[in-house]
């Protein structure tokens, strides 16, 4: 085994990051303590080379949906106390997770699919005509979560003379797709984009554009291209799990 030793610049210099950011991850025990030196300046060895990288990669997509950032921390913890055995157990956990995640982003997609050509979905919102309290009831959502959704832009409801809003067929067809979504963690920025489109041709591939910011969007979040953002998550999980290996074979030593 390798037992290199390297100083605070050249261990910034070698992951490409400033020397602050190096004790800065010490700091928050995202890498193993450093030893001193006499005159106090910091030793580290090939061990924080490898927790470095590993925890840039773990930390590389934002995912942050169901305590998916947090799980990432607790792997590169568990790689920086060198408990390595513990460490991959909680990746093979994340990686499940980012898989469970991709399943229902996929699968709400195919439900705003059978919602939009499904004649059953249609029959059963035609007639209808209710109050906001009563679609909130209908849909099982809160009042709230109907107001932030109309402040955001996604639906535009009618009201009556009183002033009343007064939700229609086709506005609980609109909130049932954007329940799915929401609950798939899309973005409110990524489902009002594939509404608009959807409004301009019926037949768009959904998919596609609900992955797709547009390039003159100002600020992009992971969760406005959350299908991308998951399949990046889940080769650096995978990169992760790899490292974790190879770390435990060439540093782990046996009680």
């Amino acid at each position: 085994m390798m037992n290199n030793k390297y100083t605070t610049a050249q261990v910034a210099k070698i992951i490409g990051v400033h020397p602050n950011t190096v004790r800065l991850y010490e700091r928050c025990q995202l890498i193993s303590k450093a030893e001193r030196m006499t005159n106090g300046y910091r030793v580290f060895t090939d061990l924080h080379i490898e927790q470095f990288k590993l925890a840039r990669t773990a930390l590389k997509v934002e995912v942050l949906q169901n305590g998916l950032r947090k799980k990432a921390v607790k792997i590169i913890k568990a790689s920086a106390s060198k408990n390595f055995s513990a460490a991959i157990q909680l990746t093979e956990s994340y990686l499940s997770q980012i898989r469970t995640e991709q399943h229902n982003a996929e699968e709400a997609i195919e439900i705003v699919k059978q919602i939009l050509s499904g004649a059953h979905y249609i029959k059963e919102t035609e007639n209808l005509s209710l109050t906001r309290k009563q679609t909130a009831e209908y849909l099982q959502v809160t009042m709230d979560t109907l107001r932030n959704w109309e402040l955001n832009g996604l639906i535009a409801v009618k009201r009556k003379k009183n002033g009343y809003r007064v939700y229609t067929g086709d506005d609980i067809m609109r909130l049932k797709i954007i329940r799915s979504l929401r609950c798939a963690n899309y973005s409110l920025a990524a489902i009002l984009r594939m509404l608009g489109a959807i409004s301009n041709n019926p037949d768009i591939d959904i998919r596609a554009v609900i992955d797709t910011p547009k390039q003159d969007d100002d600020i992009i979040s992971v969760c406005d291209k959350l299908l991308t953002s998951l399949q990046e998550a889940e080769y650096n999980a995978l990169e992760v799990m790899a490292q974790l290996k190879k770390m435990k074979k060439q540093f782990y030593k046996a009680p």
